[in-house]
């Protein structure tokens, strides 16, 4: 027998598809601030419809961020997604939203405007079906997630202090299990200077960036484990102006990838601590880490739990896993605050030219999502320790 809140979610399949559908449509890339207002207005819309309490925290210089809310008081479970993709104006008409094969396809499909359509109807499917006798929902929408957040970190930090858990609308790991843990990204820039002169005449007279920097990412081999998951990526490197010329500048962007906060210290500290290889040459360093590791923590681990009794009451199961990835999930779990992470679509292609959700596992997924902030915010629900 279904549960209310499946119930509630099947017979709503129309509205889900719909929400998806007018989200997708309005083609959002993150650097144009007047089309991912304009979806997350449409977010808005249909939130203030669904009797969610609307802020807007404006930006001049990014796209608005949108937190909508429904309910009073604690506990208060803060849903986090975003609206802004990585697709062009135009993607759409190379790469059109259609239902086919059991799947969905269309830009910005799986990342993530199904997982924020997924988070609007379990949110209705809870406060309408048993409202909650106490407690919270709010979601979180930003604009600009897919460029590092840098508008709305403080907003996110901001909302998940005041709340007691944080999920997450990231899609799933392939498959479905759930994210409870997330790799910390940093990124460095290198800048070596040297002494330029003629390759052919003084040689001796020149310092070659380019064999400075050849020795940094030598000596930066050291710090690249992945028994440990540490990888540390020379990714672009440039210098020098002509062949016939020793070249006086060089420069290199690194990505850094740690699964602890811990690890992530040591392998800062090793890049600042950086010294010229070469007698002449000078060396510069900046960048750090911008997303601190989500580790899987007493909170972490705690909310699976909920998740896994969760689903048992839906005749499901779910696993667990971690990915090298980032999301806005790495900022809240780094504050002590409960993260769950992927509770969003089951697809592939985030990204890339196949990008699709599996229609079979939408429904379900919306149902368990439901299911889990309504036993949150139960009464005999035990919340995760900070």
């Amino acid at each position: 027998m279904s549960s209310p809140l499946e119930t509630f979610v099947h017979t709503h399949d129309a509205w889900l598809h719909e929400t998806i559908d007018a989200l997708v449509a309005i083609e959002s890339p993150t650097d144009d601030k007047t089309a991912v207002d304009r979806c997350g207005a449409e977010f808005r819309r249909r939130a203030e419809a669904a009797g969610m309490r609307v802020r807007i925290e404006a930006r001049p210089d990014a796209g608005d961020h949108s937190v909508v809310e429904i309910g009073h008081g604690r506990p208060r479970i803060l849903l986090v997604g975003h609206v802004d993709t990585v697709w062009p104006h135009g993607q759409i008409a190379r790469m059109p939203l259609v239902r086919r094969d059991g799947k969905l396809w269309g830009p910005g499909t799986l990342d993530m405007k199904v997982g924020v359509s997924m988070g609007l109807l379990a949110t209705r499917a809870v406060f309408e079906t048993a409202a909650p006798a106490q407690g919270s929902v709010a979601m979180l929408v930003t604009s600009d997630e897919e460029t590092g957040s840098d508008t709305s970190r403080a907003l996110i930090e901001q909302e998940a202090l005041a709340s007691d858990a944080v999920l997450v609308l990231e899609p799933a790991l392939a498959g479905g299990p759930l994210k409870t843990s997330r790799k910390g990204i940093g990124q460095y820039l290198l800048v070596a200077t040297g002494v330029a002169a003629h390759a052919g005449v003084d040689p001796a007279k020149g310092v070659s960036a380019i064999r400075e920097l050849a020795r940094q990412i030598l000596a930066l081999e050291a710090l690249h484990d992945l028994t440990v998951g540490v990888s540390v990526n020379p990714g672009v490197i440039a210098g020098g102006t002509r062949p016939n010329v020793v070249a006086e500048e060089a420069r290199l962007i690194v990505d850094v990838r740690a699964p602890t906060l811990a690890d992530a210290a040591r392998v800062d500290a090793a890049f600042r601590t950086l010294r010229p290889a070469l007698p002449g040459a000078r060396l510069a360093v900046t960048g750090g880490f911008e997303r601190p590791p989500m580790e899987r923590s007493a909170g972490v681990a705690a909310l699976y739990a909920h998740a896994q009794a969760a689903a048992a009451t839906l005749g499901q199961t779910v696993e667990e896993g971690g990915t090298g990835g980032g999301s806005d999930g790495n900022f809240t779990a780094a504050l002590g605050v409960p993260t769950l992470d992927g509770l969003g679509a089951v697809g592939d292609g985030a990204h890339a030219l196949h990008e699709h959700v599996e229609l079979d596992r939408l429904l379900p997924r919306t149902a368990l999502l439901a299911a889990l902030i309504a036993r949150l915010l139960s009464p005999a629900g035990t919340l995760p320790p900070r």
